[in-house]
């Protein structure tokens, strides 16, 4: 078994019950990236935070953003899942990732429902949870796991 098989594999025991394949660690979802081309990941988050904040620093070809939802009103993108067929084969594994983990939940569960079966979940998201004083990118998420990206 080739260690993407045996990520996806954990991967598939974390969500019970959801309406998607499973969901990876941030660290696992960038071992995925750099060990398999048939993995892609998909930013969910807005155009803004992606400009604002940063993006994940991986190769164009296993890269793609679908927003979620729109700025600055965040009402949910009625066009996601053409988008996301525009940019995304249905064998492919999908990565979907957002700030902190629930958009990219969202995004999985509507991927797979239009018929993406290896669709997961990144947990924790970009930035991750806020910390006691209200910031992100300390508990949980990409940065925090010290894995490349780039700043806005």
């Amino acid at each position: 078994m080739s260690t993407a098989d045996t990520l996806l594999a954990t991967a598939r025991t974390r969500a019970p019950g959801q309406p998607y394949a499973g969901a990876v660690t941030p660290r696992e979802a960038w071992e995925l990236l750099q060990s398999e081309a048939r993995v892609r990941l998909v930013d969910v988050r807005t155009d803004a935070e992606r400009a604002w904040v940063g993006k994940v620093a991986i190769a164009a070809q296993q890269h793609c953003a679908v927003q979620w939802s729109t700025w600055p009103d965040g009402a949910p993108n009625p066009d996601f899942v053409q988008q996301l067929e525009a940019v995304a084969q249905k064998d492919e594994v999908l990565l979907f990732l957002c700030r902190s983990g629930v958009r990219s939940r969202h995004a999985a569960r509507v991927a797979t429902e239009n018929g993406y079966a290896q669709s997961f979940d990144i947990l924790e998201g970009f930035e991750g949870d806020k910390d006691a004083e209200g910031h992100r990118k300390s508990v949980g998420g990409w940065c925090k796991a010290g894995l490349p990206w780039l700043g806005a």
